[in-house]
């Protein structure tokens, strides 16, 4: 959850500089400072529980899975976001020898708040597709069950909605698959 700062513009190596010394996270966009607010209990609920199953099921292999803490690099628009939930296999690559801004994420998962979820959907989701490593995107909706998954075919990405608690979804990318009623499991959801 995000909300756009005062308009102050900076480069993105003045952004990293500055945000490295910040209490709170920023995330940074077209220049622009846009400070993370914070999230809602169902919105935390689906953060962790939808890291916890990735997690145990990628706990002895190849891949990594980190939750909210760590920023990622688009490029070649220079952007620095903070997804609810990131996996990255392989050897992880980051910009510099800080190793808190990592550049080749495979899937990369928001929880939608409601100031958010058009950026999410729309102008934040054109960053990630720069992304070369990127090949699934997950978007949650936290209000009611709703889970839209991107998927990277060649230069085009397919997309399929999940909306039944029974709907189980498979991570081609990392080779897992989580039940919705897994995601959604101590979630209070909207009658819809």
């Amino acid at each position: 959850m995000s909300t756009l700062a005062a308009h102050t513009y900076l480069t993105p190596e003045e952004y990293l500089t500055w945000e490295r010394k910040q209490p709170f996270k920023n995330e940074y966009h077209n220049g622009q400072i846009i400070t993370m607010s914070g999230a809602s209990r169902s919105h935390n609920r689906i953060t962790v529980d939808i890291t916890i199953q990735l997690g145990n099921q990628l706990m002895d292999g190849k891949c990594e899975v980190f939750a909210s803490e760590m920023r990622v690099r688009t490029n070649p628009a220079v952007s620095y976001f903070y997804p609810d939930v990131i996996v990255v296999c392989g050897e992880p690559r980051f910009e510099d020898d800080t190793f808190d801004t990592l550049l080749n994420p495979i899937l990369v998962i928001e929880v939608l708040s409601p100031s958010t979820a058009a950026f999410d959907r729309g102008e934040k989701f054109e960053h990630y597709k720069q992304i070369a490593s990127l090949q699934e995107y997950l978007l949650i909706s936290q209000d009611r069950v709703r889970v839209e998954h991107y998927r990277r075919q060649g230069t085009q990405w397919t997309h399929n909605t999940f909306q039944e608690l029974e709907d189980v979804l498979q991570f081609a990318s990392i080779g897992c698959e989580v039940p919705l009623r897994a995601i959604y499991r101590r979630v209070r959801l909207n009658a819809s």
